[in-house]
């Protein structure tokens, strides 16, 4: 399932970026006086009344500026306003109304999406009238909130949850495998696509995707159905112009929600970019399998001896939270190692969906535990009672101990190297979950 996506627009210095991370409560927007902070298009998960969506910050819209940076940021901005399902377009309720407001109010409803009017800074009761005037941008009813004081948050919220459509469950196959092909553009990733649709490949349809503009097209192999998801975005030209790398990011996000597996792609003489590791790192947070495709290694400078070696080194130090993930060396222009790709896709797939035996597992708890006790702390000492798989795709784990608080994330480390030393998970993130147990009632 995709989930929605909320895009914060408005002119700079509205408090966009307030908003944003009081929504998601994590301070990841830098949030200052000065006009034009927010250049770079930044995205979270967050969650209200059991809804979950990607919310975008977006940097401050100036219509009729010439100057290069902040048209970019227009640029950016409409990108995320053409991707998002909803917009909130927050306004400065103690500047007033200015004809900044009226321009960008203009541009929004071009977009002809829903729009959630927030007008920002109404600190008290006593500012409730300076929203008032926002009703002449003719966007309805505005809400007045304060974003650095997080009032009235929660009716903005409803109002926003309130433009989801009531039903984005997808009715799929359980025994296909869903693949996203990811990364920044011109990366390889149509020619990736082609290659993989190859003389050899049964392609059953192109479909209408439930994301706009996506067509999902579905293939068997082996008797197994594949589905490359958004191929037909990947291999049109895109109805947006995207001069810069970073702009891709939304995109992504709508495929790696769909996916079972991601295919990573990097670009060999480039290496991996910081756009490449947001993109790899929603992917990881959302659960989904991965293999790293790294791309036009046939034109790679300086290949030698042992280079690939040395390229895995640096792919790991600069993912490092994807060690988990199988690397596979390949060209999409001559078809090398190509057909590596799908067989990954595969093996990544049936550990995503490995069960391990409940006895099994404790097993090699109470071996780990043997090796490595727990930490203690202040003279409490955590005891692990017993692990459970809880599900699959991705794998997840529930912990029973005494002292959750005792149990640190670097333990839990220690816990998944030991899995994956025994089991194996190449290419999935396992999930843990750390629960108390009352010694008493096991006894």
């Amino acid at each position: 399932m995709s989930k929605p996506i909320v895009a914060v627009v408005g002119r700079p210095n509205v408090g966009k970026s307030t908003l944003f991370n009081q929504i998601g409560k994590k301070k990841l927007s830098i949030v200052d006086d000065m006009a034009g902070v927010t250049r770079d298009r930044i995205y979270m998960d967050a969650t209200w009344l059991d809804k979950e969506f990607t919310l975008i910050d977006t940097g401050g819209i100036e219509i009729k500026s010439a100057d290069k940076m902040l048209t970019a940021i227009k640029i950016q901005a409409k990108i995320a306003i053409e991707e998002a399902d909803s917009i909130i377009f927050v306004v400065d309720g103690r500047a007033g109304l200015t004809s900044e407001d009226y321009e960008v109010a203009k541009f929004l409803r071009g977009a002809s999406k829903p729009i959630i009017l927030a007008v920002n800074k109404i600190d008290s009761v006593n500012m409730e009238q300076e929203a008032y005037e926002f009703y002449k941008l003719g966007l309805g009813e505005p809400i007045s909130i304060s974003a650095s004081n997080a009032l009235n948050l929660g009716d903005l919220l409803d109002a926003v949850i309130k433009t989801f459509p009531e039903n984005t469950e997808e009715v799929r196959d359980e025994d296909e495998i869903r693949i996203a092909v990811i990364g920044r553009p011109n990366v390889g990733k149509s020619s990736l696509v082609n290659k993989m649709l190859g003389e050899d490949r049964v392609i059953v349809s192109d479909v209408p995707g439930t994301t706009r503009d996506a067509i999902d097209t579905h293939f068997f192999l082996d008797g197994i159905k594949f589905t490359l998801i958004d191929t037909a975005g990947m291999r049109k030209k895109s109805k947006i112009d995207e001069p810069v790398e970073r702009y891709s990011v939304i995109r992504s996000l709508r495929a790696i929600d769909r996916a079972d597996v991601v295919l990573m792609l990097i670009e060999a003489p480039v290496g991996v970019t910081e756009q490449d590791k947001k993109i790899a790192g929603y992917a990881h947070d959302s659960g989904k399998g991965c293999v790293i495709v790294v791309n036009k290694w046939d034109i790679y400078p300086n290949k030698h001896d042992r280079s690939t070696n040395r390229f895995t080194d640096n792919l790991r130090e600069r993912l490092g939270f994807l060690q988990y993930a199988p690397v596979v060396y390949a060209s999409a222009l001559t078809g090398q190692r190509v057909d590596r790709v799908t067989e990954l896709v595969k093996f990544v797939s049936e550990q995503q969906h490995m069960r391990i035996q409940t006895s099994v597992l404790n097993e090699l708890i109470r071996d780990a535990v043997a090796v490595n006790p727990p930490p203690s702390k202040k003279g409490k000492s955590a005891k692990i009672f017993f692990v459970t798989q809880a599900d699959i795709c991705p794998p997840r784990f529930i912990i029973f101990v005494n002292e959750p608080e005792l149990i640190h994330f670097s333990y839990l480390r220690f816990i998944e190297n030991r899995l994956r030393e025994s089991f194996g998970f190449e290419g999935t993130p396992l999930k843990f979950f750390v629960r108390k147990h009352n010694e008493k009632s096991e006894e």
